[in-house]
């Protein structure tokens, strides 16, 4: 269960560092292109694309601060450990669906099996955190129970 654990936070791990590249990469395209911007006999033009690429330069920093925040819950996250409640960092298996809680990246699949990368904050990791393997919860009208926990 621990490699499998390794293997998601693993996943997990480069998702998330491949969407901060993404976005300092299109941060540095949108600076050589405000940077391009010259200002021609039409000034209004000129005004509007700078402040078209300033908005979106505003965006991007706002995605690159989100990016930060799930790198920092992975740093939280101790891939060596088992738990025997649902924590941050626990694989969560029910008869319907895997979870990972970690940070919300949505679907992966690791070692030919699907798992869901939920945030504990999301709604099924709130409805997740702190149940025991065999505990029951409710989640968009259905009720599961956790098979197994690690």
């Amino acid at each position: 269960m621990l490699h499998l654990k390794k293997a998601l936070f693993s996943a997990c791990e480069s998702l998330v560092n491949g969407r901060i590249k993404s976005i300092e990469d299109a941060m540095r395209n949108a600076q050589s292109a405000a940077n391009e911007e010259t200002k021609s006999s039409a000034g209004d033009k000129y005004e509007t694309g700078r402040a078209m690429m300033h908005l979106e330069k505003e965006k991007l920093a706002g995605q690159l601060s989100e990016a930060a925040k799930m790198k920092k819950a992975l740093d939280l996250i101790d891939s060596d450990k088992l738990h025997s409640v649902a924590a941050l960092g626990s694989v969560v298996r029910t008869a319907k669906a895997s979870y990972y809680i970690s940070v919300s990246v949505g679907k992966l699949e690791v070692e030919g099996e699907v798992f869901f990368a939920i945030s504990p904050a999301s709604p099924i990791g709130r409805q997740l955190l702190d149940k025991k393997q065999g505990e029951s919860f409710s989640f968009a009208g259905r009720n599961q129970q956790i098979v197994t926990l690690a």
